[in-house]
């Protein structure tokens, strides 16, 4: 029983390997995705080169930060423990105000802990990747049978509740999630702030915000994650509450979310 369980094991592995590794050559079977290997393919391959990491051995982190317009790539080997600063993208347009999104039509971009869970190599807005929003969190807290979906990191320069990055942008972008969906990164974290959630920045809003408790306590929540990751440079691990509050437990009792 204990050898035929061992084998079952072995073939899910060999599936799940030979299923990423399809992936790449499928993305390439679409013009955009071919373009911009040839575009971009040898700049994304020397920036992760000065980090010691080749596109057939990199995972990778995005954070982005509302209030600063940034969008970050971290970057580590697949062996290595923890991730490094990789590179930093402006975004090209503001959609809503600081805060999550709770519904359908507010505009707002999201603000949590999600990951890519659909790439488009055929999207209106050139290249995109759909994020998991509503989340649980999102559910939990949100209005519900009306949260909406459909948020994207994509090409060109407009949105309504996505982060916009422009056609040249999404290009490096894309590649970089594609080479690590490829290497067997099943979810890519999309981790999305209201602000860089330093304690000075994180003063600052508290106090401009002081009115709206709620949100405070939201942006508290979030600052526990952002303080974990800062430090730790490792991929978090959380459940979600029956409130919708992330739970993050200490490293040596994290559990997959």
């Amino acid at each position: 029983m204990k050898k035929i369980l061992i084998l079952l094991l072995l073939v899910l592995i060999f599936t799940a390997v030979t299923a990423n590794a399809d992936f790449l050559q499928d993305q390439k079977k679409y013009s955009r995705v071919s373009d911009a290997i040839k575009e971009k393919g040898e700049t994304v391959k020397n920036k992760l080169k000065e980090k010691e990491i080749e596109v057939d051995d990199v995972n990778i982190i995005i954070v982005a930060y509302k209030a600063e317009d940034k969008l970050e790539i971290y970057s580590r080997a697949k062996n290595d423990s923890e991730y490094k600063f990789l590179i930093e993208y402006d975004i090209c347009k503001k959609s809503g105000e600081l805060g999550p999104k709770r519904k359908q039509g507010d505009y707002q971009v999201p603000e949590g802990f999600y990951y890519i869970e659909h790439f488009n190599p055929s999207s209106q807005f050139h290249l995109s990747l759909k994020i998991n929003y509503p989340n649980q969190s999102d559910r939990k807290k949100g209005t519900a049978g009306k949260l909406g979906g459909d948020i994207f990191i994509h090409g060109a320069c407009c949105t309504i509740g996505c982060i916009p990055m422009t056609d040249e942008k999404i290009k490096e972008i894309y590649l970089y999630a594609v080479y690590a969906k490829n290497n067997g990164q099943e979810k890519v974290p999309v981790y999305i702030f209201p602000f860089k959630m330093t304690d000075e920045n994180f003063k600052k809003y508290k106090e401009t915000y002081k009115t709206n408790s709620e949100l405070i306590s939201f942006w508290a929540n979030l600052k526990t994650g952002y303080d974990r990751f800062i430090k730790d440079k490792k991929e978090l691990k959380f459940t979600v509450d029956n409130k919708g509050d992330y739970i993050f437990p200490e490293p040596e009792q994290q559990i997959e979310d």
